[in-house]
């Protein structure tokens, strides 16, 4: 359940009904290239991947999340940073729409995820505000199927244009795991953050669905 490095926790995610949240966003072109295309896209990538209504009920609640992220993209780097963070959950429109609001002490950071369903093309539009800036970043695109979720969009990192990738594993009611990839060239995926995120008690970790500073 961007970040790029402040971003990227959108499950966090994240990132979800900021309830007057007004971002107007083109919809999306099928991504896979058609018949005759010298388009290059990365392994999987679309974001016509499509999903259910009911998708994320089981996100909703509170979790403790551990994470680690690379310390430099793009340039080959093995050295991760860890750390963790908390966030809660928040569901509306029957499943339709989510909240999920994330802090970290250690990044001394947080962040907003809004997740939203679009009940005719069957797909989640993801969208991560983030604390320290405001601002929205470019909304991923996709769905699960059973267990596994995936969504995919378009942004920028320091400048050069990228295709992300997120990959939501559910392992059981209370253990879920998350990665976000980037692909800086078209063809290959650098995974750069990896969640490992465990069900908590709402009561202590959450407060008005606000995470406990």
């Amino acid at each position: 359940m961007t970040i790029r490095i402040a971003r990227s926790l959108r499950f966090c995610a994240a990132t979800l009904a900021m309830m007057s949240l007004s971002v107007a966003v083109a919809e999306p072109q099928q991504t896979a290239p058609s018949a005759g295309s010298n388009e290059a896209v990365p392994p999987g990538y679309s974001t016509a991947v499509t999903g259910g209504i009911h998708d994320f009920d089981f996100y909703s609640g509170a979790w403790t999340v551990r994470s680690r992220g690379l310390k430099a993209r793009n340039v080959g780097s093995k050295d991760w940073n860890d750390f963790s963070s908390t966030i809660c959950v928040t569901s509306y429109l029957n499943g339709g729409a989510n909240v999920s609001e994330m802090y970290s002490p250690a990044l001394g950071s947080s962040g907003l995820t809004l997740r939203t369903f679009d009940l005719k093309t069957r797909r989640w539009m993801v969208h991560y505000i983030s604390g320290k800036t405001g601002q929205t970043d470019s909304p991923m695109f996709g769905g699960f199927d059973g267990t596994q979720g995936d969504f995919f969009g378009e942004d920028f990192d320091n400048g050069q244009p990228i295709k992300v990738r997120i990959v939501w594993t559910v392992t059981d009611r209370n253990h879920v795991h998350w990665e976000q990839a980037f692909s800086y060239d078209n063809h290959t995926w650098e995974t750069n953050w990896l969640s490992d995120m465990t069900r908590a008690n709402p009561s202590t970790t959450c407060e008005d669905g606000h995470p406990k500073h």
